[in-house]
């Protein structure tokens, strides 16, 4: 008995998908699925940049350790300051930074101080060299000056006990400063995420070895890594993995040991090998969603062993979307980063006309500029296939199109996701 219609899986060719996951529940049960390693390490103030902090810091000291003058000039008691007129002021020395007058100022007298100068002892107040008549070793300061004014007081920066840093905190330049300015050599950090990745294809072939008819050279790893560096994470490369039962299982097997993390590229979409499916479900608890996007339509996710377990397609540009968009986010969490992911969205004009088709929310590759103080135009960064990695180099971010936007005239309004100093 024939058929008389063929029974078709559903395909990013359609142009309604109905029952798939949106971008927003695929990002939140990955997110919900992981939790962050546990395991630290102490390390030089300067190797810890860009680490996640393990623990709270509070400070030891007070910063500054003493009050000192914010201005190069004279420290005085603002009492002996003129409401009027001029009043002159013998100088009997000066508070230079480092090396401070520790005689106490006497009732009329003006210390000449520089800039991070310990104030002297009874003065309260700096008035700026540029503001007095030096003659000798007397000035004359005339009326004007505030109480207390240009002066720093002990711990107006931190005090001491007061609390710094919170765990969960990755370490930027300025807080590796600020816990030198605290005279702590060393920080207890999160020891780094172990992320293992390899792509699966009997046609891949690994930069530097000759192309037979039909295979192509595996980009996607290349990608993966770049994108990896980037989070700063232990990144195991395991090569390419051709399509065989025995060797997919033992590469997710030794991945599972090694690494926290394993991203895959190829092998999990309709109509490809059964036995990666196969091997992942005998492995691990595994879910294979169809999420409702453009690029990077099916991703699996699950956990193998204690190994949390990413599927990403195998075309290059939905490599690196479903990396940024679902990826990226759940290796900050499992890092132990607490704050913000670093991603963000802007509202640009669009110099170029958009087109898509219903029923998914695409990432279309763009180029953000800026083209005023606050305002941002965004032309597109030229064809749009999934395969198409050039378009990707020359991106700097995604435009945001929801599922029920079908076309953007020039001039229009879009939201926009910059990536270029996250990928």
């Amino acid at each position: 008995m024939q058929k008389n219609e063929i029974e078709t899986q559903p395909s990013c060719e359609d142009e309604l998908n109905t029952g798939l996951l949106t971008v927003a529940e695929a990002q939140a049960r990955i997110l919900d699925g992981v939790t962050a390693i546990s395991g630290t390490e102490t390390l030089p103030v300067r190797a810890a940049l860009d680490r996640v902090l393990a623990g709270d810091i509070s400070s030891p000291i007070n910063v500054p350790s003493h009050t000192n003058s914010a201005m190069d000039g004279y420290a005085v008691r603002a009492g002996d300051l003129p409401d009027e007129g001029v009043r002159e002021f013998p100088v009997p020395g000066t508070s230079w930074a480092g090396r401070p007058w520790l005689t106490p100022i006497e009732p009329g007298q003006a210390v000449q101080i520089m800039t991070g100068g310990m104030m002297p002892e009874g003065a309260d107040t700096v008035v700026m060299q540029e503001q007095v008549e030096r003659n000798g070793d007397r000035v004359q300061i005339g009326s004007g000056h505030r109480p207390g004014q240009h002066v720093r007081a002990a711990g107006e920066d931190l005090a001491a006990g007061q609390p710094v840093f919170t765990a969960g905190k990755r370490l930027s330049a300025a807080d590796i400063g600020v816990l030198a300015s605290l005279g702590l050599g060393e920080a207890s950090v999160t020891r780094r995420l172990k992320v293992a990745f390899f792509s699966t294809g009997d046609e891949l072939r690994s930069v530097g070895e000759p192309l037979d008819p039909g295979e192509i050279y595996d980009s996607n790893r290349y990608t993966l890594y770049g994108m990896l560096k980037k989070l700063d994470v232990e990144i195991i490369d395991m090569g390419v993995v051709r399509d065989r039962r025995e060797l997919i299982e033992q590469a997710f097997r030794d991945a599972a040991v090694r690494a926290d993390a394993i991203v895959t590229s190829g092998g999990v979409s309709v109509g490809e090998a059964d036995f990666v499916k196969e091997t992942l479900e005998k492995l691990g608890s595994m879910a294979f969603w169809k999420i409702a996007m453009k690029p990077g339509r099916p991703v699996t996710f699950g956990h193998i062993n204690n190994a949390v377990f990413f599927g990403l397609p195998g075309n290059p540009v939905s490599v690196m979307v479903t990396f940024f968009q679902f990826v990226r986010p759940a290796l900050v969490k499992m890092s132990g980063e607490t704050g913000a992911l670093g991603v963000y969205t802007v509202l640009a004009r669009t110099t170029s006309a958009l087109r898509k088709r219903p029923g998914r929310y695409e990432f279309q590759r763009g180029v953000l500029e800026q083209s005023g103080p606050g305002e941002f135009t965004v032309r597109t960064a030229g064809a749009q296939g999934s395969g198409i990695l050039r378009s990707m180099s020359e991106a700097n971010c995604f435009i945001l199109l929801d599922p029920d936007r079908t076309s953007v005239a020039v001039g229009e309004e879009v939201e926009v996701q910059p990536f270029q100093s996250l990928m």
